[in-house]
């Protein structure tokens, strides 16, 4: 006895498809307002540490020196940065401006470039 359903096509999975630019910056903003929301738990921690007095701040001074303590605050700022101007970006398309297919790659590059240099603006400079 063969079952009707064996012979059907599979509906195909989703790394077939093209990957649409705005798809890709709507799913990376909501990844980075998750990171920014780690990140502020993580901020509440320092003041933990900084209110308890100098010898958990000893320690946290000893966490913070690390490589990967300072790759993950790069990253963070990148977060914020790039939640920041596409956030932004958002805002014009809740008003109806830059909604042409143009104005929505070109915003999305300039996303893209601003994020980047205000990441390295602020690490180089600040």
């Amino acid at each position: 006895m063969s079952n009707k359903f064996e012979n059907r096509p599979l509906s195909p999975h989703l790394s077939i498809h093209k990957k649409v630019l705005t798809a890709v910056f709507s799913i990376f903003h909501r990844i980075t307002g998750i990171g920014l929301s780690i990140g502020a738990i993580l901020i509440s921690m320092w003041f933990i540490l900084i209110s308890l007095g100098p010898s958990y701040f000893a320690y946290f001074q000893m966490i913070s020196s690390s490589i990967f303590f300072k790759l993950i605050l790069i990253l963070w700022s990148f977060g914020i940065f790039y939640h920041l101007f596409n956030g932004i970006r958002k805002l014009y398309w809740s008003f109806g401006i830059g909604m042409d297919l143009r104005s929505v790659y070109g915003s999305g590059y300039a996303v893209i470039f601003l994020t980047f240099l205000s990441t390295i603006t602020v690490w180089l400079f600040a």
